[in-house]
């Protein structure tokens, strides 16, 4: 898949083309959680609208039971739509304050034309009973009298009432409190469970991600860099950027020794609009050689479903050569940037 932007400068001047999804390729399996991972500007937020349609990627396929939705138009675009939902970081941003909380359960049947109108009510009362809202309490509402977790309840419902196979979730834990937040997990596990849903979670937490998806990927400035099963990705990452993102995830134990030089990453991403040649890591990457400028490493099958882009992988065998730079990740630690 590729997404990309015109971006014009001060006056309305074209000053170049970001190409914000660079060829990415991956399969979501149907009843599994994929996370994803990356810096601010990695492309993430851009991949999971990319996959809604909305805006409809620049080139490739977006393949869902089969059928791929570049190619849909009208009323076969709106069909596949419905089978795919979001759930924003900001539930307040993207609940409309002047309904109540029946009335946002109920729109996109109502934007769907889905049902009569008692039938609409049943399934709003369905949907809040399956997300730990009392529809007599909470029906009549306003979202300005909601907790950031009852409204986050509220989304999700939301995203619920059409019965999708599919929800992106984009940070969607990520400004709740701790308690709120493994409250709302352990809701998410289990409706993926009894509904048999599909996840992709997109989230800056590197420690969360691990707890709650099947499978993680990882992307860099526009391109998907590593992706595997969780348990060994995290246990032994193979691509210098995972490695990185890894160990900049703060250990409680202040005694714990430090990450050493080569598993920190140097200097700032560079522009997106004009990225390095070869692999676009090889700026910051403690391992780069002549190799990694002249030629893209593809994705490639390292271990068992395990991939990654990188000509020189890590592995416990071969120990990553002395960054001269160290520094830590754009932003600090892992949890430092905002989302995409």
């Amino acid at each position: 898949m590729v997404q990309e932007f015109e971006v014009r400068a001060q006056g309305g001047v074209r000053s170049g083309i970001v190409q914000a999804v660079s060829n990415v390729s991956f399969t979501l399996e149907k009843g599994e959680t994929l996370g994803l991972v990356g810096e601010t500007g990695s492309g993430k937020s851009t991949l999971a609208r990319a996959i809604l349609q909305a805006p409809r990627p620049k080139g490739g396929e977006v393949l869902f039971e089969g059928t791929d939705l570049v190619q849909l138009k009208g009323r076969d675009l709106l069909r596949a739509r419905r089978q795919m939902q979001m759930v924003f970081q900001d539930p307040f941003g993207s609940l409309d304050p002047k309904w109540s909380v029946a009335r946002i359960v109920e729109e996109p049947l109502i934007a769907f034309r889905t049902g009569t109108r008692t039938e609409r009510r049943s399934r709003v009362t369905e949907v809040l009973e399956r997300v730990g809202l009392d529809p007599q309490r909470y029906a009549d509402r306003r979202p300005r009298s909601l907790s950031g977790g009852q409204a986050q309840r509220v989304a999700i419902a939301r995203a619920l009432a059409l019965d999708p196979a599919l929800i992106i979730y984009d940070e969607a834990v990520s400004s709740l409190d701790v308690l709120i937040r493994a409250q709302v997990l352990n809701l998410l596990e289990r409706l993926r469970t009894e509904l048999s849903l599909t996840y992709l979670f997109i989230a800056h937490d590197l420690a969360l991600v691990k707890e709650v998806s099947d499978r993680v990927a990882v992307m860099y400035l526009g391109k998907l860099v590593e992706i595997g099963p969780a348990e060994s990705l995290y246990r032994e990452p193979l691509h210098p950027y995972t490695v990185a993102l890894l160990a900049s995830i703060p250990n409680p134990d202040p005694g714990a020794p430090r990450a050493p030089v080569a598993r920190t990453i140097r200097g700032e991403p560079p522009s997106p609009i004009d990225p390095p040649s070869g692999c676009r890591f090889r700026t910051r990457c403690p391992r780069t050689q002549d190799v990694c400028a002249a030629e893209e490493p593809p994705l490639r099958k390292l271990a068992d479903g395990h991939f990654a882009a990188c000509h020189f992988p890590v592995s416990r065998e071969a120990p990553a050569p002395q960054a001269r730079e160290p520094a830590r990740l754009a932003g600090g630690t892992h949890d430092a940037p905002a989302p995409d």
